[in-house]
C-alpha cells in the first residue's frame, strides 16, 4: 500500500531550462509553458517563483469576470516600475488564454523592454495548450520560447507517488488523478470519473468544441474513443470511418486528429519511409499521450488488463510510444513507425542522419534474434534497439523514463 505522497515534488529538469532561459544577459524572449491540462504547470511555476532571486510578479486571468488587454498592460507597466536595480525581475501571466488580444500586447511590451534590454523577464502559461498555440501564431513569431511540460514520465510519479511499473502502464501519469487514486484507497471507479470529467470532457468541450468550428461534434468524440479503445494501433482512415456511427470522410477526420494532437491527447505517427511525400500519406498510428485516457474510458480493471495479454501488450506499447512523443518533443528528433506488408517496427527515431528501430517486445511480438530485420535491409546505416515485457536492450522502465538524447546515447553503447 503507498501511503507516502510527495507534496512539494518539482519536475526539476524543466525548472532548470527555464532558469537557463531567464539569467542570460542579453534579454531573453517570453518564454511560453507549454503543456496538456493538469500536469502542475501553475505549481511548478509558483515553486520556481518562490526561489527566483529577485522582484516577481504572479498574475492570473482565471478570474469571475476575465480581464481584458488593457489590465494585461497595466500590469506589465507595473512591472517595470517594480524592478530592483542589478537584479532581474520576473512577471507571470497565466492562464493567458482568457486575456482577449493577449498576444498583441504581449508583443507590444516585449519590444518596447527588448529595445530597452530591460531586466524585466516574461512567462506565460495557461491551461489550454491549443488556445495558447493559436495566441503564439497570431502575433508573436520571433518573441518567444517553448518549454514544453508533457505529460508525467515514469520515473516522475514513481519518485512522486511511489507507484510501480503496472501501475504507471494501466494508471498513466496524470499527477491530480493519481493522488486522488491513492488518497480514495485505489477507488477505480472515482479515478475514472475524474479523468473522464476533469480532463477529457474539459479538453474536448471547452478547449476544442467551444472554440473551433467543428462540423460534426459527434463524429469527433468517436473518433477520440474510437483511438483510446485501439491503442499503438496503425489505423486507416477509411477504415476508422468504416467503425464509426456519424458519417464523414478522410479529410475531416484527419482535421479531428489534428485537433486532438494540438491539445496534447494524441498523436497521429507517420510511417517512416526516408521519403516525405511517402510518409505524408500513410496511415498513422495512433498514440494516446497517457495510459489514464485509455483506461479511464475502458471496461477493464487493473488485474482483467493485466489477465489480458493482447490488451495489455497493446498498453505497454502505447505507453513506450506516449514517452518517446512526449520527451523532447520539437527540438531535433522525429518519431515514425514502419511498416512493410506484414514487418514492422513499432518506433522509428530519427535525427539527423541518425536512424534508430525501437522494438517493443510483447507476447504479440517474438522475432528471432538471429533474423535480420527486413527494417535494416531496407534502411543499412539505421539500427535496432528492444525493450518490453520480456526484456531487450533497455528495461521497460527505463525507456518510459528516457529522453531521446539517452536513447541515441545507449545506441552508441550498444553498436
Amino acid at each position: 500500500m503507498i501511503d507516502v505522497v510527495k507534496k512539494d515534488y518539482q519536475r526539476v529538469d524543466y525548472l532548470k531550462r527555464l532558469h537557463q532561459h531567464l539569467i542570460t544577459p542579453v534579454h531573453p524572449p517570453i518564454q511560453v509553458i507549454l503543456g496538456p491540462r493538469q500536469v502542475g504547470k501553475t505549481t511548478a511555476i509558483k515553486s520556481f517563483m518562490s526561489q527566483w532571486k529577485g522582484p516577481s510578479f504572479y498574475h492570473t486571468a482565471d478570474q469571475i469576470s476575465p480581464p481584458d488587454a488593457q489590465w494585461m498592460e497595466q500590469q506589465w507597466m507595473a512591472a517595470r516600475k517594480g524592478l530592483t536595480h542589478g537584479q532581474f525581475g520576473l512577471l507571470v501571466f497565466d492562464e493567458i488564454q482568457k486575456i482577449p488580444r493577449w498576444s498583441e500586447v504581449a508583443k507590444k511590451c516585449y519590444d518596447e523592454d527588448h529595445g530597452e534590454q530591460s531586466a524585466l523577464r516574461v512567462v506565460v502559461l495557461g491551461s489550454s495548450s491549443l488556445m495558447v498555440q493559436r495566441g503564439l501564431t497570431e502575433s508573436l513569431a520571433g518573441r518567444f520560447e517553448i518549454i514544453r511540460f508533457p505529460h508525467w514520465s515514469y520515473r516522475e510519479c514513481c519518485e512522486c507517488f511511489g507507484i510501480s511499473l503496472d501501475q504507471y502502464i494501466f494508471y498513466g501519469g496524470y499527477p491530480g488523478a493519481l493522488r486522488i487514486l491513492i488518497d480514495s484507497q485505489w477507488d477505480l471507479e472515482r479515478w475514472r470519473a475524474y479523468v473522464q470529467n476533469s480532463l477529457i470532457e474539459t479538453v474536448l468541450s471547452k478547449d476544442i468544441l467551444m472554440l473551433t468550428p467543428v462540423t460534426k461534434p459527434a463524429l469527433f468524440r468517436q473518433a477520440f474513443s474510437l483511438s483510446c479503445m485501439h491503442p499503438a494501433e496503425i489505423f486507416s482512415l477509411n477504415k476508422m470511418l468504416g467503425q464509426l456511427h456519424e458519417a464523414g470522410n478522410a479529410s475531416t477526420l484527419a482535421f479531428y486528429l489534428r485537433l486532438l494532437d494540438a491539445a496534447m491527447l494524441l498523436k497521429p505517427l507517420e510511417r517512416y519511409s526516408g521519403n516525405r511525400v511517402r510518409v505524408k500519406i500513410s496511415s498513422p498510428k495512433l498514440i494516446v499521450l497517457n495510459n489514464a485516457l485509455i483506461n479511464a474510458i475502458s471496461v477493464r480493471g487493473f488485474s482483467e488488463a493485466k489477465q489480458d495479454q493482447t490488451f495489455w501488450g497493446r498498453l505497454v506499447e502505447n505507453a513506450v510510444g506516449a514517452s518517446l512523443t512526449n520527451n523532447d518533443e520539437g527540438i531535433g528528433t522525429g518519431v515514425f513507425y514502419w511498416r512493410e506488408r506484414d514487418q514492422e517496427i513499432d518506433f522509428v527515431l530519427k535525427r539527423g542522419q541518425e536512424v534508430v528501430g525501437i522494438e517493443v517486445k510483447t507476447t504479440l511480438n517474438k522475432r528471432k534474434e538471429s533474423q535480420k530485420h527486413p527494417f535494416l535491409r531496407r534502411f543499412p546505416k539505421a539500427k535496432i534497439l528492444t525493450t518490453g515485457i520480456t526484456g531487450g536492450d533497455i528495461p521497460l522502465g527505463e525507456i518510459l523514463s528516457m529522453s531521446h538524447d539517452d536513447i541515441f546515447s545507449q545506441l552508441k553503447r550498444k553498436y
